[in-house]
């Protein structure tokens, strides 16, 4: 299996900044792998919602996660900030995958990085729909 390449900012599309917590740190004093995951929802949810294509209390459509990947390269602590670069790499009928980078404070290449499968649903049967025009149009905006 080889090792995936060390992306760099100029290969995401829209930066949503993240400060760390206190209790992000694991006993080993860096933030713990699990936390690398909220931070990929974080700046993914980010974007849709600003963007106007995700409406998390009433929206009939709702994104599940169907699959994610992470890929480590530089540690991050409290107290970094975190810029989470997002991009969409694919679009499908009711799927979208994107990219996530995560960059410690001024660092141009990613402490992290990885993918995150979004399916979109209706909230109340649960079954794949197609992707709603304001979301493919801010999908879009963001592919690579």
């Amino acid at each position: 299996m080889s090792r995936p390449a060390r992306p760099g900012r100029a290969q995401f599309r829209h930066f949503t900044q993240i400060s760390t917590r206190w209790s992000d740190n694991d006993i080993y004093g860096h933030t713990n792998n699990s936390v690398y995951y909220f931070w990929f929802d974080t700046a993914v949810n980010e974007y849709l919602i600003r963007a106007g294509a995700l409406d998390i209390h009433a929206g009939g459509v709702i994104g599940l996660v169907v699959e994610t990947g992470c890929a480590y390269f530089a540690p991050t602590a409290f107290p970094d900030l975190i810029h989470a670069g997002v991009r969409v790499d694919h679009i499908g009928t009711s799927s979208v995958r994107y990219a996530v980078g995560l960059f410690a404070n001024d660092e141009d290449a990613a402490a992290a990085a990885g993918h995150f499968t979004h399916v979109y649903v209706d909230r109340e049967t649960r079954r794949p729909v197609p992707l709603p025009d304001a979301l493919r149009t801010a999908l879009e905006a963001i592919r690579a």
